[in-house]
């Protein structure tokens, strides 16, 4: 497309949609492309006065975006220079130079330069400081966008988000530190990406909602850290109201900086476009992804179930979902971020006797005294919280399966172990079943997640928790090739298992008379916690513990039947009140806090347990909690039992959890470390439905209809009627059969088209598929593995016999067969003597 502009002096005649007017006169330029376009003024200043993204505005202010210093006794910045700036520009290029601002003793100087290219503009800012500076604030640059409520939020290059709801009062401030933020606005379609670059320095993000409601988002570098202005003693506070330098004072030394910013605009309904869902409000399900799931990054390095928003910042470690928060946003920035917070947390959260500090925070006022390292992490004042330890295990494990990253596992080996032996140790009765800080609730400590309930000695709650990260680690170890620990926690594991499910008379958890799970047994073989706790009897079904199919059907029909008599919208912590005693004193009379509230963060064990078993019920509080969310944006701690109200200020990123089990469990979407496995537990209301799917840099599109599911990128698709695995690469597409680690059919086509292999049977001695092509005719290369070794096989083409092969003595075949642009059945039978 040529465009031309004649009507302004210096104008450009440009093709790829990109343009330069430049008014000489007004000293006003205005370039950009068809998504972003950029008015600048510099009559003696040089400021941003206008940004247009597609169809929408998003700047137009006279401090729409420049560059800003405040030491402690003055602010400078390019919105007043000391001199006229020089403007040059090339076809594709513009460059403002001889930006001077400050005063006589501190001149700053700078030179502005616009790349243009047809789908994005370069900024580089050139910086020199002639003599060592320490200032209160630095932006370069400041951008000031119209309205707080301009952008809906801006995801964060950590897989977060600055969500600009939260920001509910004039002068509130989040910082981070992120090089990339993602601006975008689901109503205008608007979407506007902000990657920095500057070598050698750190950078970090700030978003203020300034007292004229703009929204002031500005970009620090630094040689050295760039630290937190506040608490006083800990300096960790992110997120600050009523004033706006989150950050502490930066020391600038004298000399010349270069910064780059990538500014990209999108379309926010194609670039986070989740597909087409049936029976559900899509809608809704992208929004809570966008907002609610992505609260808990509190900053690079910092992951966990709580929001950056709250007054304390908390992190759990003893919560053993955050990596499973993944599965659902469905971020590589997610993915990538908490792999790296897990390597914060090996080397800053972890005791040398391999404990793992539980909960991490902006303050010190949660802590148990004594115990805060200079990190930051603390043993909590409730009691010694021994789920951290598992936690961090299985978070390590899942992390694996959806990075598929061994490298980063091996770095993970040595604490993963140390973590789990601390754990294995405290079996001091050697049942199988590790024990607690405390051998009675009369000592009043808490052990787990429900931190002022006080379960002591042999607890149900951290022993499943313990069960799911033994199963996930040896996994892991397996795939490391050390046979030898893999066999030794599966062993744990099962023995684990075998106890906890023994009668409360003989030392186990399961209570016949009640139909449940107990929280936990007391040294003196007291039995506690027999009110139905909703955490421990999902867990229970969810990681496998429990596999007796009535047991199974007792627990979730008796929870389902008081969830109806009592009309809840989704899954409290228990289902009758803990006796007086098993708790701190103002948890009576139930229902109140963690004896009987609702907390969200158990939904996607929930949905697990439902899924296979009546995945209806699963549904329906996966839509009430989208429901919940329309209303209230789930913006709370908990929901009161009795009324079902909001409470807490303390906002739950776990809250979304609910619509992470709708990912895994119902439409079945589980990332394996050389896998994408698909297990749907699909509803007929959910039937058709089309996913759109990123799985390690590959944009997959996931069909789900009952009896008929496949996946699919650009090349090749492979459907089944029940559950498999997929992948691909340069060397084809691999189809797994069930839940198998192995492939038992690799496909590889030159066509430039995409080859769809739809599996029809597969069991020993006769296999069969349809395939097509929809390139130019193509030879498909076939290898079948899981075969009888040695063994005589023949090969059908729609019913005509193609060839004979011979499995090799691994038990695989080899062969080629023609594929055309008609649907052809492909036979493999054994052949019979």
């Amino acid at each position: 497309m040529l465009l031309v502009f004649v009507t302004l002096e210096n104008s450009f005649c440009m093709e790829n949609n990109i343009f330069i007017k430049n008014d000489s006169k007004n000293k006003i330029v205005i370039f950009g492309n068809s998504g972003l376009r950029i008015t600048l003024d510099y009559m003696n200043k040089c400021v941003i006065t206008k940004m247009d993204i597609n169809s929408s505005t998003v700047i137009s202010n006279n401090e729409g975006g420049y560059s800003k210093i405040k030491t402690g006794e003055n602010t400078y910045s390019s919105l007043t220079l000391q001199s006229q700036p020089a403007y040059s520009a090339g076809k594709d290029e513009i460059t403002l130079s001889g930006i001077k601002y400050g005063a006589s003793s501190v001149i700053i100087s700078e030179i502005w330069k616009f790349k243009i290219t047809p789908d994005k503009i370069i900024f580089n800012i050139i910086r020199e400081i002639p003599n060592d500076l320490t200032v209160e604030e630095a932006a370069f640059p400041s951008f000031n966008f119209d309205s707080i409520n301009t952008w809906e939020g801006a995801f964060q290059g950590n897989g977060g988000v600055a969500w600009f709801y939260l920001f509910n009062e004039k002068l509130c401030t989040y910082g981070v530190h992120t090089n990339n933020a993602y601006f975008w606005n689901s109503s205008t379609d608007a979407g506007l990406t902000v990657a920095a670059s500057s070598p050698g320095t750190n950078i970090a993000m700030k978003y203020s909602r300034r007292n004229d409601d703009k929204l002031e988002y500005s970009i620090t570098t630094s040689k050295g850290e760039i630290g937190l202005r506040y608490d006083e003693d800990t300096h960790r506070r992110r997120f600050i109201r009523g004033k706006t330098n989150v950050w502490s004072d930066i020391k600038i030394k004298a000399g010349k900086y270069s910064q780059s910013l990538t500014l990209t605009p999108f379309s926010y309904k194609q670039e986070y476009n989740r597909g087409s869902f049936k029976g559900i409000d899509g809608g809704q399900v992208t929004s809570v992804l966008n907002t609610i799931a992505r609260i808990g990054v509190i900053d690079s390095k910092l992951y966990g179930g709580n929001s950056w928003h709250t007054p304390y910042g908390p992190i759990c470690l003893h919560e053993q979902y955050i990596a499973q928060f993944g599965v659902a946003i469905n971020d590589a920035n997610y993915i990538n971020g908490y792999k790296e917070c897990l390597d914060y947390y090996r080397d800053n959260a972890i005791k040398p006797d391999g404990r793992v500090l539980p909960r991490w925070a902006y303050d010190n006022s949660d802590a148990m005294p004594g115990t805060a390292a200079s990190k930051g992490f603390y043993e909590a004042q409730w009691g010694y919280l021994l789920d951290s330890n598992p936690d961090y295990v299985a978070n390590v494990g899942q992390m694996f399966n959806m990075s598929g990253d061994l490298k980063w596992a091996r770095g993970q080996k040595a604490s993963c172990e140390k973590a789990l032996e601390y754990m294995l140790k405290r079996d001091t009765n050697k049942n199988n079943l590790v024990e607690m800080m405390t051998d009675s609730h009369k000592e009043a400590r808490g052990s787990d997640w429900i931190d002022i309930i006080w379960a002591s000695f042999e607890n149900a709650f951290v022993n499943a928790k313990l069960y799911y990260a033994l199963t996930l680690w040896a996994d892991v170890e397996k795939q490391l090739g050390d046979k030898t620990k893999a066999d030794y926690y599966l062993d744990y594991a099962a023995r684990l298992k075998y106890n906890f499910n023994k009668p409360v008379e003989d030392g186990g958890f399961w209570d016949t008379a009640n139909g449940c799970y107990v929280h936990w047994l007391d040294k003196d073989g007291s039995v506690h916690g027999n009110n139905f706790v909703v955490p421990v009897n999902l867990m229970a079904i969810a990681y496998g513990i429990c596999d007796d199919a009535k047991r199974n059907s007792l627990i979730l029909d008796k929870l389902e039947n008081q969830m109806q008599k009592e009309s809840l919208f989704i899954w409290p912590l228990c289902l009758y009140s803990y006796n007086p005693g098993e708790g701190k004193e103002w948890q009576f009379p139930f229902p109140v806090y963690e004896n009987g509230d609702i907390f969200l963060s158990w939904g996607a064990v929930g949905v697990q347990a439902y899924a296979s078993y009546k995945p209806d019920i699963a549904l329906k509080y996966i839509e009430n909690v989208l429901a919940r969310h329309k209303e209230d944006g789930l913006a709370f701690q908990r929901y009161g039992r009795q009324k079902q109200d909001g409470k807490g200020d303390d906002i739950l990123a776990g809250n979304f959890l609910a619509i992470a089990g709708l990912y895994q469990s119902v439409y079945g979407i589980n990332p394996l470390y050389n896998r994408l496995y698909l297990n749907p537990h699909l509803p007929e209301k959910l039937n058709d439905t089309e996913l759109v799917y990123e799985f390690r840099g590959d944009k997959l599109a996931i069909a789900l209809t009952s009896g008929k599911y496949s996946i699919s990128n650009k090349r090749y698709k492979v459907t089944a009627a029940e559950d498999f695995g997929f992948s691909t690469g340069k060397d084809g597409v691999n189809y797994f059969l069930k839940n198998e680690d192995k492939p038992c059919m690799k496909a590889f086509c030159k066509s430039d088209g995409q080859l769809s292999v739809e599996i029809k049977k597969w069991e020993p001695g006769l296999y069969n598929w349809y395939h097509v092509s929809a390139g130019k005719s193509s030879n498909v290369s076939y290898t079948l593995s899981g075969m009888a070794p040695g063994s005589a096989y023949v090969v059908y083409v729609d019913g005509k016999k193609e060839k004979q092969v011979k499995s090799s003595s691994s038990g695989s075949v080899e062969f080629k067969v023609a594929a055309g642009n008609q649907k052809q059945l492909i036979e493999v039978k054994k052949q019979v003597n």
